[in-house]
């Protein structure tokens, strides 16, 4: 169903919240009679942060105004006259709205689309009429606004308690100035005859009483108005606190956690509109009572201290970076970043819009900031095009930064502490700009800083792996666990490997298993024993694995890079097990007939991949064995791909447990080649493992091989090595060999193959 059809059915504050969506800057008609056109736009494929999209904006903007005139030309009739008019004039409205910002009317119609999802959703989900299906998230979103209307109506209350009070309060200081006229008056009849004295006296002497009865029941009653309203205050101001630790100290908290475990390719973080929208409800909920107007200010000091608290902390908590710049820096490389304060379109910045810069500074520098420190001017480098002005958009509320062009030209490095290596050396940027509230009387300056950011990019996946998944919120910069459990770091390991392989497919049990195995030296099947194990950070990525010269990161970031590089597809139809180790893929070939086949994960080489079969050991009739074929790299499969090098070993038939080869591999296979033209053949190189190479029956049923009768076949052995050793005189006595020996062979020979060949052919032309 259509957004717009559901978005007319919303009732009560989320009706509201969506007509507030809609004024001049786009009327609420053009969303009606375009709501089909509208949501069939693709705005999301716009990138707002690019000005270089701003040419696809105003064709949207264009497309936008042609659909609204001929919706105005098929108007008729008496109502349709006056529709007619009303579009023509929101087409002409637009236009010149819009025509110089395009990029503006996109941001407008994504915030209200989006927002519009946001209600639906959350309508759907709160009329369901069992409460167990109802979004966590959208019920948490509820509650909020629930409290929030509740906030509306304390508010209105005490606005109103408030305003008889002072009307009361006029009263009283009227009738109080009249006792001082009475009083006046009596002491005035001293000065006369004592006839007339006798004669005036008890009339204003009555009056005085009457009067001053009242003043004293009325300041009984003023304060006991007094008293009720800094009740209702305590209470409304209680209730906003509890809203401030929901939104600052809850839900913004957990963005920024959601923001940095994208970082490590979680989920994008989102919920940064929503809470755009209800940060500046604070703002103006809090600001109503600063300051407590009228003569209770005495009795309510400590609630306007209470008051002057929430402001700062929603000013100073709500300016964040919307955008990271990246967490790898190289010098004279241009990077961008985006800082946004939520409460900004209450702060009446429009005239005289705040300027943020942009400072890089090194971890120390962060941790003397965070003790208030003086470190005024103090830099660990040089940020070319490092300040910006913020920009309010009207149309969505926001007040934002947008760094386009900055570039790093120079860091400073401190002294290396310890064991920490160069890699290792963490620095941050820093964005400080300044607000004011309530026409200067409060005057914030807020800092935000990114998260830690390294120089180089040799060897820092891990630290940013590992800061991104582990970092405490509100820790001392950039202080992470020097332990985490196991099963927390799976959970990093599966979300980074299904980012960087691009992959929806990600670890499972067994294969986490297999890492507790190789991270722990264990040879443990059962995951229960690895459940309250740690891992320290020196066994994450300092200390090699045992027999190896490389670290368990070093070789699960090789197996991430060989598989987005060349396995991906064979990684995602589920071709490759990978994590299994030499003795679990021999006990499970054995069952299996020969030439059944697996892909795993090279053990003793970093983004290594070997194929393991099973077959008879050409030296012992009747014993099978099995067999693994020294890794490939991705120096390999430059050469040749995975299916290719599958498909030129025939002694390989099943990809295990049982399936064809050519049913799972032959989509990949190269194309066969064409045959001679003009009497040239074209050469190509063919993968062979001497002992397992049998004749084909039919060479034309193999494509890889030439069909040109007056040519030979040319082949490359690659003559990778067999474990077990079966005394090829190309292994040494230990079963290895030198893999880039072979490889520039084998590049050698394949640049030979591709040189005119009349020389080399010259018997063969015509």
């Amino acid at each position: 169903m259509a957004v717009w059809i559901q978005a007319q059915q919303l009732q009560g504050d989320a009706l509201h919240q969506m007509q507030s969506l809609y004024g001049q800057h786009f009327p609420i008609e053009v969303r009606h009679y375009l709501s089909q056109w509208i949501e069939g736009q693709l705005w999301d494929a716009i990138d707002l942060e690019n000005p270089q999209e701003e040419i696809k904006a105003k064709r949207l903007l264009d497309s936008l105004i042609q659909e609204l005139q001929k919706k105005a030309e098929h108007q008729v009739g008496e109502d349709g006259f006056l529709l007619k008019i009303k579009l023509g004039h929101y087409a002409s409205q637009l236009k010149s709205t819009y025509d110089r910002c395009p990029l503006e009317l996109v941001r407008c119609i994504k915030h209200i689309l989006y927002t519009e999802q946001r209600l639906v959703r959350e309508a759907t989900n709160s009329s369901s009429p069992v409460g167990s299906l109802m979004d966590s998230m959208s019920q948490k979103y509820h509650q909020i606004n629930q409290a929030f209307e509740e906030l509306r109506i304390l508010t209105q209350d005490t606005e109103n308690d408030l305003r008889k009070l002072q009307h009361n309060q006029e009263y009283f200081i009227i009738q109080y100035q009249e006792s001082l006229r009475i009083q006046a008056q009596l002491s005035s009849l001293a000065t006369l005859p004592p006839a007339d004295r006798q004669l005036r006296e008890p009339s204003l002497l009555s009056k005085r009483a009457t009067v001053e009865a009242w003043l004293t029941r009325e300041a009984n009653t003023l304060q006991k108005y007094r008293l009720g309203l800094a009740e209702k205050h305590q209470k409304t101001l209680a209730l906003l606190r509890k809203q401030q630790t929901v939104i600052l100290d809850d839900e913004l908290i957990q963005w920024k956690r959601r923001q940095q475990l994208a970082g490590n390719g979680g989920p994008p973080e989102g919920g940064l509109d929503i809470l755009q929208s209800w940060c500046p409800h604070m703002h103006t909920y809090a600001c109503k009572f600063l300051p407590i107007p009228g003569p209770i200010e005495e009795l309510l000091t400590e609630l306007n201290s209470t008051i002057t608290d929430i402001i700062s902390a929603l000013v100073t908590s709500t300016f964040i970076i919307e955008k990271q710049p990246p967490q790898v820096l190289k010098t004279q490389t241009k990077f961008a970043a985006t800082v946004r304060l939520l409460v900004g379109g209450k702060l009446n910045v429009h005239m005289n819009p705040p300027q943020v810069k942009a400072t890089i500074i090194s971890e120390q520098q962060a941790k003397a900031l965070l003790k208030n420190e003086n470190t005024r001017n103090d830099s660990s480098g040089e940020i070319l095009n490092n300040n910006c002005v913020m920009e309010y958009h009207q149309t969505t509320g926001t007040l934002s930064a947008h760094f386009r062009n900055m570039s790093l030209k120079r860091i400073r490095r401190s002294d290396r502490r310890g064991a920490e290596s160069v890699t290792e050396e963490k620095f941050t940027i820093l964005f400080e700009s300044q607000f004011s509230v309530g026409g200067n009387e409060l005057v914030f300056q807020v800092k935000v800083s990114k998260s830690p950011l390294v120089n180089h990019h040799y060897s820092i996946l891990q630290c940013h792996m590992w800061d991104n998944a582990f970092a405490e919120p509100g820790r001392v910069p950039f202080i992470v666990p020097d332990k985490v459990l196991w099963p927390q770091l799976c959970e990093a390991l599966n979300m980074k490997y299904k980012a960087e392989v691009q992959s929806n497919r990600g670890l499972n049990e067994e294969n986490l298993v297999f890492l507790a195995q190789k991270a722990f030296s264990s040879s443990s099947v059962n995951p229960e024993d690895y459940r309250n194990m740690t891992m320290t950070w020196s066994q994450f990525n300092r200390e090699s694995l045992p027999g190896r010269n490389f670290t368990f990161w070093q070789w699960f970031d090789g197996v991430m890079e060989l598989t987005k590089k060349h396995l991906k597809p064979h990684w995602n139809d589920g071709a490759i097990l990978g994590f299994v180790n030499k003795q679990q893929a021999q006990d499970m070939l054995m069952s299996k007939p020969n030439g059944t086949f697996l892909l795993r994960f090279s053990d003793s080489e970093i983004g290594g991949i070997t194929i393991a079969w099973v077959a008879e050991n050409p030296n012992k009739a009747g014993e099978r064995m099995v067999w693994n074929l020294m890794p490939y790299t991705t120096k390999d499969f430059s050469i040749r791909s995975l299916a290719d090098r599958i498909s030129d070993l025939n002694h390989l038939l099943f990809l295990y447990p049982d399936r064809p080869k050519d049913e799972v591999f032959s989509k990949y296979y190269t194309p066969p080649l064409s045959k001679a033209v003009d009497g040239y053949v074209k050469p190509q190189i063919k993968q062979v493992v001497p002992e397992f190479t049998t004749p084909n029956p039919d060479p034309a049923a193999n494509p890889t091989y030439m069909d040109h009768a007056a040519s030979p076949a040319v082949s490359q052995p690659h003559a990778y090595g067999l474990y077990p050793p079966i005394g090829d005189p190309m292994l040494d006595a230990d079963g290895d060999f030198d893999l880039d020996d072979t490889m520039d062979v084998a590049r050698h020979v394949e640049e030979l193959l591709r040189r005119p060949m009349e020389g080399q052919w010259s018997g063969h032309q015509s």
